[in-house]
């Protein structure tokens, strides 16, 4: 009951904000009431796309449902600059009721304005499409104060939300495996969200097979994220489990150097034990790195004296102004601080969730050049 009423509430939300800036176009952009049917009913079927692909992926995922999907989540974007753009422009009235500084607009005029607003969200979402296509490669030398047996330096790469599925789809995940295989790391930390929510879309596309590819001399570890649990757990680790990629929930593995990585369950699951409690028994004279996919309760790594503490989820907002939101929601939203003896990252993603856009930030693969060096 819980479920549909959210569903309820959320779907309501969704269109009546629709509603709103067909309304703010008819009245700004002097839509005339042919045009404005089209506009109209134009609004309401590619508003649909991504509720009707979003369930269509669930039920039956197929080539059809995919690309229905597909356009619903390119909208979320356009919809989005678009909606800011005509609440701007209602800011800019208000003002002008109390100090007037625009002059009366004729039809034509606010008809030119509709296909300005119209073009620059246009090239506003092209840009953010370009932006998630060019993943950046970050490399940041850290220096942990403890020793391990062999080699004192370590090449450690980390991702965070791949997100797997209906949008993100084996071309990604060859340019994954390519970034891999040229940075030559010693061991692949995958830190959530590698798959996008349903397992569906995965299994049909038979997404995540190239990952075997993958084959680090000290392994390849993952965590749960919490798509990975709103597309069903047990499912998505069976799948996981197939293509040889070793999940970490709420455990600690200990690589024959010494260092101990620490995978926690997501927060999500209402399962993930106390980090003090996960390290209560653990080697504080060895390293200790842990991967934490939500951002949450950092200080908790601080207090634990934890060496590296890893996280991503948050996309640092992916589409702004959100990344506002996420700054204030984490401590750290994205990127890098040390503090005290603890190294902390949170990562902005290798993947979207919902449109291949990006404004305000850029997808990312992080390459920790770590050297070991006792004090």
């Amino acid at each position: 009951m819980k479920i549909l009423i959210f569903i309820l509430t959320v779907t309501t939300i969704y269109f009546a904000a629709h509603y709103y800036m067909f309304a703010r176009m008819v009245h700004y952009f002097s839509l005339t009431p042919p045009v404005k049917n089209y506009v109209l009913w134009s609004i309401i079927g590619i508003a649909s796309f991504f509720i009707v692909g979003m369930f269509l992926e669930r039920a039956y995922s197929s080539v059809i449902s995919e690309w229905i999907y597909k356009i619903g989540t390119t909208w979320l974007a356009f919809f989005l600059y678009l909606l800011l753009s005509l609440i701007a422009i209602d800011i800019l009235s208000l003002i002008t009721t109390y100090i007037p500084f625009i002059p009366t607009f004729s039809q034509k005029h606010s008809i030119i304005l509709g296909l300005i607003v119209f073009f620059t969200v246009g090239i506003i979402v092209l840009y953010g499409h370009i932006q998630a296509l060019n993943t950046q490669i970050v490399h940041l030398p850290i220096t942990i104060h403890k020793k391990v047996e062999g080699s004192q330096k370590i090449r450690i790469l980390m991702a965070s939300d791949l997100h797997f599925g209906a949008i993100i789809g084996e071309h990604w995940e060859k340019k994954f495996i390519q970034i891999v295989q040229q940075q030559n790391p010693d061991i692949v930390l995958l830190c959530g969200d590698i798959v996008d929510g349903d397992i569906a879309p995965v299994l049909r596309k038979k997404l995540g097979q190239h990952l075997q590819e993958i084959t680090p001399p000290m392994g390849m570890y993952a965590i749960t994220g919490n798509h990975e649990y709103i597309g069903g757990i047990d499912a998505t680790l069976q799948y996981l489990t197939s293509i040889n990629i070793t999940v970490l929930r709420d455990t600690i593995i200990t690589l024959p150097n010494g260092i101990q990585i620490v995978g926690r369950n997501d927060i999500y699951s209402k399962k993930q034990r106390p980090l003090d409690s996960l390290l209560k028994h653990i080697d504080h004279s060895k390293p200790i790195i842990v991967m934490n996919h939500q951002p949450y309760n950092l200080h908790e790594a601080v207090t634990n004296n934890v060496d590296l503490h890893i996280s991503g989820h948050t996309h640092h907002g992916q589409l702004w102004p959100f990344n506002y939101i996420t700054r204030s929601i984490f401590e750290l939203s994205w990127g890098y601080k040390h503090e005290k003896s603890t190294h902390l990252y949170v990562s902005s993603g290798f993947g979207t969730w919902g449109p291949t856009v990006r404004i305000g930030n850029k997808p990312e693969v992080v390459v920790f050049d770590v050297t070991f060096s006792p004090m």
